[in-house]
């Protein structure tokens, strides 16, 4: 319950701390995704100036996870090319036999194939490289793992991307 405190009133200073303005000046990102569980491509593609639907295929040991998010992003401390940015959406996949981490909790061992369906939400910060075509970005995803749960977990994750 302390994680999701500190998760939601992080949330809600970083609401405040951006102003609306455009966020990004790209349309379209591909990438890589490093998360706590999963590594793997992304795409990012911004639908007017401060809303975005980003897609993530998650390789992880012994299975796949494809994420989908709606985010909507502002200007972060009003520092040029720093965005915040916030959303919601949903994974589904599965994974085989083997160990499912989880952060700051106990791993739990899976003898068989098992789908993975829940929730999920994302909190970050993106900075565009000025004059190169790269962003970086940092973020949390909380998310609530329902076909193996309920339970509720966190992922921190690192995205790199090409812009265009």
């Amino acid at each position: 319950m302390n994680k999701l405190t500190y998760i939601l009133l992080l949330s809600a200073a970083f609401l405040f701390i951006g102003k609306k303005s455009q966020a990004q000046d790209y349309q379209t990102a591909i990438g890589l995704k490093f998360g706590a569980y999963e590594v793997g491509p992304s795409i990012k593609y911004f639908t007017d100036k401060n809303t975005s639907l980003e897609g993530i295929i998650g390789i992880r040991d012994h299975g796949v996870v494809f994420t989908g998010l709606y985010e909507k992003s502002t200007t972060a401390f009003n520092v040029d090319k720093l965005s915040f940015y916030y959303g919601f959406g949903g994974h589904l996949g599965s994974v085989g036999s083997g160990y499912y981490k989880r952060f700051g909790g106990d791993d739990e061992y899976y003898n068989g194939k098992h789908i993975l369906i829940g929730a999920d939400a994302v909190v970050g910060l993106e900075y565009v490289i000025p004059n190169a075509p790269i962003a970086i970005s940092l973020d949390l995803n909380p998310r609530l793992e329902l076909a193996r749960g309920p339970f509720f977990d966190i992922a921190p994750g690192l995205g790199i991307k090409y812009t265009f």
